[in-house]
């Protein structure tokens, strides 16, 4: 039901589950206003307000909401009459419509074919640019001679033929591609079974349907509205359509897969969380077609995918048309959810569409990402969520991420816009680009994270990923942000006397790292860098970045280079430091040349919020380092744990800075390494077998890796095709403590599933686990 937020509350225990009697079970009854009353589909409600005039009700006190069908009654029967006058008492009988029958069900024939019969409802959702079968009742048998009949198909406030968005459909002897046609294909009495073809090219949207019929003579057509309405997608499996995927697998997983895995975290710890996409949910299909509405695109632009995508990467923020999501990166989430609490797009969607367009709080990257990709599945488009670890934010179009010094090599914070997140997650969706030159369709970057204006709005892409690759950033669209997210280099300045910058030392491969989403069929990471850009330090990557740059506003940036003959670096064993414990690195400098280099580092690290955002600097130090000709050395650097252990904000970010100058050579040496601390996962354990219908339990343990209580703890548990997604409300669990919950749930859908948690808390947050559950039929 759209809105509903299920919570168990109870007073809380450190150390265990608190809750009703009895604790583990949790018991919901959901009564809602939709339900009680019989209500229509939750697309012709929405259709209802978009085109009143195809969708007039029969009484608005009655529950029964099947529109009244109004018909011409037939004359009573004549006494019999010999068989060659047969013909003529029909002719003077006029054709009308009794009833229409869509063939909506989910099993049969149209959805099964066009790969709908997931979504939720009993509306007719076909794929644009395929045939699909209707089944008429007439007042007498239809006579191909005398008869006339056609479809009318009418989407938007205002249809218009000349903009596609009204439909004439003819009725032909023979179907053939790329125009809407319908041909009868049985005949059985007073009922006709149309086949209907669309083309690839077809607006996507919400379908009003009115069948027109009259005869040959000059009498005027009866008119008969079906109660019911047609939802056109998009459709990767017709290769006329621009979306087309020529791959099966991939197409279940990127268009039918309902559950995916978003990525977060460093390049050197790559965390990973389970996200319920849901786009086949009840509600879900009606919130995206909500919001296509909501954003004011002429209903005539929905048949290219390029204007469809650009429209939704505006419409999931709420930056500036009042979209979907409000992103917050404050630490302060008390007035909504916290980002990292939220598993999957569901609640998200229902709370919106429920809400009549009232934005969602909270989000961030992952969550803007997550909620794309359900509503471009969901309205038929191929897409992914991406997450690129060490992601520039570029905010004067340089293409370079500038970091910049005084002359005693200080950091000056006001000119320091530029910023590199931990990492960010943002969107592949697929598709041709008849817009741009050939080779650049494919994969495409579409990121919903408000960033920075395109074209005065809050919104990015859709950036062919092969324009990305080559450096051609002035193909449409956003593509030089995209670029440098992934491929700008890192450039030092220093200030010198006279106010002016010189560049001391540049980095190539600073960012753009371990470009990562789910792979097809499994739940194992896929990197797909390759994809973004050339192999780092290749002489297709630096003509890459070269060619870049001379677009940017910095052009003349690679005209002079820097030697260098010592280099530092931070290494990291193993998966990393551990939240609760000291965090330890290794710096290791190099020095490259026959003689010997001495030189100062200083170093300083501070909290970061994901984003790149410094909070505050916890730690400086100072190492002096001799090395002899070709020497390494490696210095062990430690970050206690009593420094760091309140001050750290969303993902435990730690951002470590490295700065020093070469005695003999004056050679700037500058290195920034970003970190986070691995929190504990929540261990799920399903309890016995799973079959639909049948009550089962999972266990849910999570021990607080901190020496201090954890406040206002909060499981979200859900699972699709298990049960509906709810709160439980912990409250506070003490140091090192250990907390069991034991859901019951009846599963409802067959086959493999599963089961999500997530804790969220102020002091811990991206605590997360997931099972999988095999449920079989009974």
């Amino acid at each position: 039901m759209p809105g509903e937020r299920l919570a168990v509350r109870g007073t809380s225990e450190v150390g265990r589950f608190p809750g009703a009697a009895p604790p583990t079970k949790v018991e919901l009854t959901i009564h809602n206003e939709e339900e009680q009353k019989q209500e229509e589909g939750g697309c012709r409600r929405w259709f209802r307000k978009m085109c009143p005039c195809c969708c007039k009700r029969q009484n608005s006190t009655s529950n029964d909401v099947t529109d009244k069908v109004e018909y011409v009654k037939p004359p009573e029967p004549a006494k019999p009459k010999p068989e060659n006058g047969e013909a003529k008492e029909i002719e003077g009988i006029k054709l009308s419509v009794c009833s229409v029958d869509l063939l909506s069900s989910k099993m049969g024939q149209n959805r099964q074919e066009h790969h709908t019969d997931l979504y939720h409802g009993d509306e007719l959702v076909i794929r644009r640019g395929q045939t699909f079968q209707i089944e008429l009742e007439l007042n007498r048998p239809f006579n191909a001679d005398s008869d006339k009949l056609h479809l009318d198909l009418r989407t938007g406030p205002l249809p218009m033929v000349s903009k596609g968005t009204h439909v004439i459909v003819p009725l032909v002897d023979h179907l053939e591609d790329e125009r809407w046609e319908a041909k009868i294909v049985e005949k059985n009495v007073n009922k006709i079974k149309l086949s209907v073809n669309s083309p690839a090219s077809a607006v996507i949207g919400l379908y009003g349907v009115t069948v027109t019929t009259s005869s040959s003579k000059d009498e005027a057509a009866t008119t008969h509205n079906s109660s019911k309405n047609i939802v056109m997608l998009f459709n990767p499996w017709c290769e006329e359509d621009v979306v087309f995927l020529d791959d099966e697998e991939e197409r279940k997983e990127y268009v039918l897969n309902d559950i995916g895995r978003i990525y977060y975290g460093t390049e050197k710890q790559i965390g990973a969380r389970t996200w319920n996409f849901g786009q086949f949910h009840e509600g879900i299909l009606e919130a995206c077609l909500f919001i296509l509405e909501k954003s004011d695109m002429p209903p005539s632009g929905r048949g290219d995918p390029v204007n469809v995508v650009r429209v939704i990467s505006a419409m999931i923020n709420a930056q500036d048309d009042f979209g979907v999501l409000v992103g917050n990166w404050s630490g302060d989430y008390s007035d909504g959810v916290s980002p990292s609490a939220w598993s999957s797009s569901v609640e998200i969607l229902r709370k919106y569409l429920s809400s009549n367009g009232t934005p969602v709080s909270y989000g961030q990257c992952w969550v803007f990402s997550g909620i794309t990709t359900t509503v471009l599945r969901c309205l038929g488009i191929p897409a992914r969520s991406v997450t690129n670890f060490q992601s520039a934010h570029d905010t004067d179009v340089s293409l370079t991420t500038d970091v910049y010094f005084d002359e005693n090599m200080k950091l000056i914070d006001y000119l320091n816009s530029d910023s590199v997140w931990n990492f960010h997650v943002w969107n592949d969706c697929w598709m041709a680009r008849p817009d741009l030159p050939p080779g650049h369709g494919g994969w495409q970057a579409v990121d919903s994270t408000p960033q920075e204006t395109s074209q005065g709005t809050f919104r990015c892409g859709p950036a062919s990923v092969n324009a990305i690759r080559s450096g051609q950033v002035y193909l449409k669209h956003d593509t030089p942000f995209v670029f440098a997210e992934v491929n700008s280099d890192k450039i030092y300045w220093q200030r010198k006397l006279d106010g002016t910058f010189r560049q001391i030392q540049s980095e190539k491969k600073a960012v753009g790292h371990c470009i990562s989403t789910k792979a097809v069929g499994s739940d194992e990471r896929a990197d797909i860098t390759h994809l973004y850009k050339h192999q780092e330090g290749s002489e297709e990557e630096r003509i890459a970045v070269e060619t870049a740059s001379r677009y940017g506003s910095k052009p003349d940036v690679y005209s002079s280079a820097v030697a260098e003959d010592v280099s530092v670096e931070v290494k990291m064993e193993g998966e990393g430091p551990r939240m609760g414990a000291d965090a330890q690195l290794s710096i290791l400098v190099k020095n490259l040349s026959s003689q010997p280099r001495r030189t100062t580092l200083h170093s300083q690290v501070a909290v970061m919020y994901y984003t790149g955002v410094l909070k505050g600097t916890i730690k400086k130090e100072q190492m002096h380092v001799e090395l002899l000709p070709n020497e390494e050395k490696t210095i062990e650097w430690v970050l206690p744990y009593q420094q760091y252990q309140n001050q750290l904000v969303d993902q435990a970010a730690l951002m470590l800075t490295l700065s020093g100058r070469v005695s003999e050579t004056q050679q700037v040496l500058a290195n920034q390494t970003s970190f986070r601390l691995r929190t504990p996962d929540l261990n799920i354990t399903p309890l016995g077998d799973a079959f639909v219908g049948k009550e089962m339990a999972a266990k849910i343990t999570f021990t607080n890796p901190l020496p201090r209580m954890l406040k206002g703890v909060v499981f979200r548990v859900e699972g699709l095709g298990l049960q509906k997604g709810h709160e439980v409300i912990v409250g506070d669990v003490g140091g090192h403590s250990t907390v069991t919950l034991t859901e019951h749930f009846i599963p409802t859908q067959p086959g493999p599933r599963k089961l999500v948690a997530s804790l969220d808390c102020k002091q811990l947050t991206q605590v997360h686990g997931v099972a999988d559950i095999v449920v079989l039929e009974q």
